[in-house]
């Protein structure tokens, strides 16, 4: 204890430059959690909490026997898994072509343009995503004119292609923006390691595959632990704009269901059991990526 209390004397500069932080997520991420009582009662916000009515898990039985959730959830894990596959490898993809290119001024006009998109927000993403779907849209003209196919297609229209458009919005909006952390990673290898490799004659290929990839293994483990917590979180923006009637068996989310059929309701317990839900099944997934990471020898988050 001694030992503590002196390193945090001689560390005090940099606790006082955390304390704001700290207080920031004890307000924003930790004293909400005491809303989390709300999915154990049939809330009513004109009442105090002491006249509140006590459920127990009416409103978690109702969830997990619920058809219509279990297709939400089915959507939702679908969309998780099409943007996590989609996202890591195009975004390591496109890392790696924009670290091979050498002339300098190209490479920065092909960073600047993929980074662009992440920057529009989904309203406008969203519009620009229909508008080249619609019937009359530039996918339609391409494949008729390459006899792909010989009518149009309404492409939100149909449930069935809705998780792939997804995905593809996604990678368009977002692929840019993810290279940055590793290139970043891809900057830090040893040049050394590229010019030796050269001298022993090493093709282009093979030093991406023995030094360039390896060297961005770590934060690419890191990233993936992450993003499988995330795993149960599916986005709500793109989903409830590109969404309509005739694509909702396969476009509606946990977030969406919970706007649709809890908040809009005014159904707040609904709402809060569905957030406690993802919560716990977001921490499951991300101690257990970490424990398996761990054991598998590639390190983990703590």
């Amino acid at each position: 204890m001694k030992a503590f209390i002196k390193k945090c004397r001689s560390q005090k500069a940099l606790l006082l430059m955390t304390l704001p932080f700290v207080i920031w997520v004890f307000i924003f991420k930790y004293f909400p959690v005491w809303g989390w009582s709300m999915a154990f009662q049939d809330f009513k916000p004109a009442r105090p909490f002491s006249e509140q009515e006590w459920v127990g898990f009416k409103h978690f039985i109702f969830l997990f026997t619920d058809d219509r959730f279990l297709g939400v959830l089915r959507n939702t894990l679908a969309q998780s898994i099409i943007n996590l596959v989609l996202g890591f490898v195009t975004a390591i993809g496109l890392a790696l072509l924009i670290n091979e290119l050498t002339n300098l001024k190209f490479k920065k006009v092909v960073q600047t343009i993929s980074y662009l998109p992440h920057f529009l927000s989904w309203v406008v993403a969203a519009a620009l995503v229909s508008s080249v779907l619609s019937i009359d849209g530039i996918v339609n003209e391409i494949l008729m004119g390459l006899n792909i196919i010989d009518k149009e297609i309404l492409w939100l229209g149909k449930g069935e292609y809705f998780w792939g458009i997804l995905g593809a919005s996604e990678v368009w909006k977002n692929v840019g923006w993810n290279t940055i952390i590793y290139l970043a990673a891809i900057s830090m290898i040893d040049q050394e390691q590229y010019e030796a490799a050269k001298i022993d004659g090493a093709s282009r290929l093979q030093r991406i595959r023995y030094i360039t990839l390896p060297g961005m293994k770590q934060v690419i483990v890191i990233l993936l632990i992450m993003n499988i917590g995330y795993i149960i979180e599916a986005g709500f923006e793109a989903q409830y704009l590109l969404g309509n009637g005739q694509n909702i068996e396969f476009s509606e989310n946990i977030d969406v269901f919970v706007i649709n059929y809890g908040i809009s309701m005014f159904n707040f317990s609904l709402a809060t059991a569905a957030g406690v839900f993802k919560t716990v099944i977001s921490l499951i997934f991300l101690m257990a990526a970490n424990s398996f990471s761990k054991k598998m020898g590639q390190g983990g988050l703590y």
